[in-house]
């Protein structure tokens, strides 16, 4: 099960409801920031802008590529490791509104992972150490480190080569 904070909503849906949780202002600078984020080409520097205005927890060396989508509500809550590579047009969702609830989680990704492009990741999901995400996947639950996982919703495929001994697919993902 994702680690996600529930809170239920009366009357209209929790979309409509969305600058109860979340100051308007905060969610515009957020839009503006991430938009002009997205096509900026300058790893380190794009690095930068997130940590300092968004508030995210980002490690050396990781490559967030051409286009990723940041959550826009709680950015704050994505922490992704060192040496890590999202691909192109992946997007990272800390929040999620329903018609009767909003929840929220954080996103953390670790170290050395490689996530494939156009990937959704949903909150409260944790990806491993040296996880490989496949292209186009929907990661709805955590991803063991050392594990390769793709598809929709994102299943184990296999351990990366050295990874692990055992042959059986890990209980979760």
């Amino acid at each position: 099960m994702r680690r996600t904070e529930r809170f239920p909503v009366k009357g209209s849906n929790a979309l409509w409801q969305l600058y109860r949780t979340v100051s308007f202002w905060k969610v515009l600078r957020n839009v503006v920031i991430g938009e002009l984020n997205r096509y900026n080409p300058h790893l380190g520097f794009k690095n930068w802008v997130y940590r300092t205005f968004l508030g995210m927890r980002i490690g050396d060396k990781t490559a967030l590529a051409l286009k990723v989508v940041v959550d826009v509500l709680f950015p704050e809550r994505i922490r992704i490791g060192n040496n890590t590579i999202i691909g192109y047009n992946t997007t990272l969702l800390t929040h999620e509104y329903l018609v009767e609830e909003y929840r929220i989680g954080d996103v953390e990704i670790g170290d050395h992972v490689m996530i494939g492009a156009n990937t959704t990741i949903l909150p409260g999901v944790r990806i491993g150490d040296r996880a490989v995400v496949g292209a186009g996947s929907v990661v709805t639950k955590d991803v063991p480190a050392g594990a390769f996982v793709a598809g929709n919703p994102a299943r184990f495929i296999r351990w990366r080569e050295g990874e692990h001994s055992l042959s059986d697919p890990p209980g979760t993902c």
